[in-house]
């Protein structure tokens, strides 16, 4: 298992087949990221898609936990609206936070896929305490100014790798109002 190197890497969460590419594989607990995993960035909505794959993930017994960087009130009422519980000010890729969530949800390194946009924090942390780790690409391009940085060493990291669930042909990043 290589630092920067997702385990398998999807359009968005909902490319992610619950039965397919957690269950089948043991995977019945998930710690998300927020933003521009679940959360876009640009409008600070959960899309809908995203809030019908979380429902159905829960219908089918997948323990899910929020783990965070921030630590604002905007994540915890997120996470009050999605009834989920968190872990905010997580400090990835630093282990505290994945532990934290990961005894909060009574999950093991085992049991338990990371899924984020980020390799240098949802990727490289849960790989440095040997869990699994799923890439989605961001919802939307807008971004905070330091995460537009590393995202262009990411890219360099990535070189070539397109998602799993996407032609190499449309693997261009989705603009704003394509995916509006």
């Amino acid at each position: 298992m290589k630092l920067f190197e997702p385990d398998r890497y999807f359009a968005a969460i909902t490319s992610i087949d619950i039965e397919w590419d957690l269950l089948r594989l043991h995977l019945d607990h998930v710690l998300l990221d927020i933003d521009n995993t679940l959360l876009r960035r640009d409008n600070h909505e959960v899309p809908l898609p995203v809030r019908a794959w979380l429902a159905k993930a829960r219908s089918k017994g997948v323990k899910l936990c929020l783990l965070s960087n921030n630590f604002h009130d905007a994540v915890f009422d997120l996470a009050e609206e999605l009834d989920l519980p968190i872990v905010a000010k997580a400090m990835k890729p630093l282990p505290f936070g994945y532990e934290r969530a990961m005894r909060l949800i009574g999950a093991t390194k085992g049991d338990t896929v990371m899924v984020g946009d980020q390799l240098f924090t949802d990727i490289a942390g849960a790989h440095a305490l040997g869990m699994k780790a799923y890439l989605v690409q961001p919802l939307v391009e807008e971004d905070l100014k330091h995460t537009l940085i590393m995202r262009r060493f990411e890219r360099v990291l990535l070189g070539d790798s397109v998602p799993d669930d996407v032609p190499r042909s449309q693997a261009e990043p989705v603009s704003d109002t394509e995916q509006a």
